[in-house]
């Protein structure tokens, strides 16, 4: 073997070396992620393992020639990612989740279209390399486009409720445009290298993506977020595999191995199958009724006031909080965890209800909680506290208005019948902060409001959990 041979070999082993020390910092760090406590670590020792694997990307035999391009890219990204991310508000998470999520997505797209386009159509390369490509370029796109509908829907900018065609109109249309994607994907492994079919294949995927998720009601979108970023894991492990990177096939393959037990476990967690939600046609519509009789409001709600709830809460043995969107919009959660301070001063046990999909992204309610430093093993799972509501004094329900509606277990009209909820209309006494009778994001009425141990407290989340701790620190 000659020496500049060996010397090729040697780098590129090296390259290998860091490379799994860089996907092994990848696994490390996403173990510490499971737990608010060791987050943050989680998060410095991925982004150690993704310096490391960019870093010997720049050591392969033969990048020299786009050490421009790749510094390029770097600083673009960073002047546009780092800015985003530290000024986002942590109740616009989700959709900036949905939005990181769906650039991975393009990118890997993106790719698939240049080499396609280098290679003069694939012409001589190995389908071992052709077909990982233009599974990435569906996908990629399929995610990409799919999460901009994720991010609007979020965002309000597109309205919340289904859009698309009725009956089994839209499956038909989505199943062409598949057809679509996968036969130009074929006729190119066949041989073809027309730029039309790989501009077919990847505006067909691109249309699919939108159409696949305008359908979905905002109810389902944190299974759609954690299914596309799936889709995104998946794509990027496939166009590791055509570009023989090791790194990038790993980190892929965790991030599409993650976000499919995910969204698995939050489908099963609304009782819904994926098939059903990728269907479309459940949230964000005003039109249906969740109470039985239900015409403007299902009946008449008591009010309450903010003096009126610390005297129930001060006295009680155990108040269960739960969470929702409601708490994310006011940025309530730091008054939250200074009245629950104030309640267990006063010996009353304070617990959180945490439903797996309460807010807009899979753990928003955790992260939000986090950031209030409250204790973790205050936070419980839907299964853990629902026993405990029976023996529960004063349940706090802070705008969770779908993952609390007795609807899903009385109502077999309502279209959240047989979700699992928190049961909170087990409570001996239940207070729901909200700004007025709006309907959730899955736009029904909530039957909980109407209930005699209801008792409504209209205002701003955050301003009304602060007139409860003022209340409870004068008694």
């Amino acid at each position: 073997m000659s020496t500049l041979a060996t010397a090729f070999y040697r780098e590129q082993e090296f390259v290998d070396v860091l490379y799994i020390v860089a996907f092994s910092l990848f696994i490390y760090g996403l173990m510490g992620l499971t737990g608010p406590r060791t987050a943050v670590r989680g998060n410095r020792i991925a982004a150690v393992g993704m310096a490391i694997a960019v870093g010997a990307t720049f050591l392969l035999p033969g990048m020299g020639n786009n050490w421009g391009l790749i510094i390029l890219g770097l600083v673009i990204g960073t002047a546009v990612g780092i800015p985003s991310a530290r000024q986002v508000k942590m109740t616009a998470i989700p959709q900036m989740v949905a939005l990181f999520n769906g650039v991975g997505g393009g990118a890997v797209a993106l790719i698939a279209w240049a080499e396609f386009i280098e290679s003069s159509g694939f012409d001589g390369y190995e389908l071992t390399f052709v077909i990982p490509s233009l599974f990435a370029a569906i996908v990629g796109s399929i995610s990409f486009w799919g999460s901009l509908v994720a991010f609007g829907k979020l965002q309000e900018i597109l309205p919340g409720h289904p859009i698309g065609l009725k009956g089994i109109g839209q499956q038909v249309l989505n199943g062409g445009l598949l057809v679509v994607a996968v036969g130009c994907a074929i006729a190119i492994a066949a041989g073809g290298t027309s730029d039309i079919l790989m501009i077919a294949l990847l505006l067909s995927a691109a249309i699919l993506g939108l159409f696949v998720v305008l359908p979905i009601g905002g109810a389902d979108m944190p299974v759609v977020i954690s299914l596309l970023n799936a889709f995104t894991g998946l794509s990027a492990a496939a166009t590791g595999l055509a570009l023989e990177n090791t790194a990038l096939i790993v980190a892929g393959m965790i991030v599409g191995a993650s976000g499919t037990i995910l969204t698995r476990l939050m489908a099963e967690a609304m009782n819904r199958s994926i098939p059903s939600i990728i269907a479309g046609g459940f949230g964000g519509g005003g039109a249906v009724a969740g109470a039985a009789g239900a015409g403007e409001h299902a009946g008449t709600v008591r009010s309450t006031s903010a003096a009126d709830a610390a005297i129930q809460m001060a006295y009680a043995s155990q108040v269960v909080i739960v969470p929702g969107y409601g708490m994310a919009v006011a940025q309530a959660q730091h008054a939250v965890r200074e009245m629950a301070s104030e309640l267990e001063k006063r010996g009353v046990e304070v617990k959180y209800a945490i439903h797996p999909v309460a807010g807009r992204m899979p753990g928003h309610m955790n992260v939000l909680l986090a950031e209030a430093d409250v204790p973790y093993d205050q936070l419980k799972e839907m299964d853990e506290i629902n026993p405990e509501f029976s023996r529960t004094d004063v349940a706090l329900v802070i705008g969770a208005n779908d993952v609390t509606n007795p609807a899903a277990h009385t109502n077999p009209d309502s279209p959240i019948y047989g979700m699992p909820i928190l049961n909170v209309n087990e409570a001996s006494s239940v207070i729901v902060l909200k700004r007025s009778m709006n309907p959730g994001f899955a736009g029904i009425e909530n039957e909980l409001y109407f209930e005699p141990m209801t008792s409504m407290l209209f205002g701003d989340a955050k301003g009304s959990v602060s007139e409860i701790t003022q209340e409870l620190a004068a008694l």
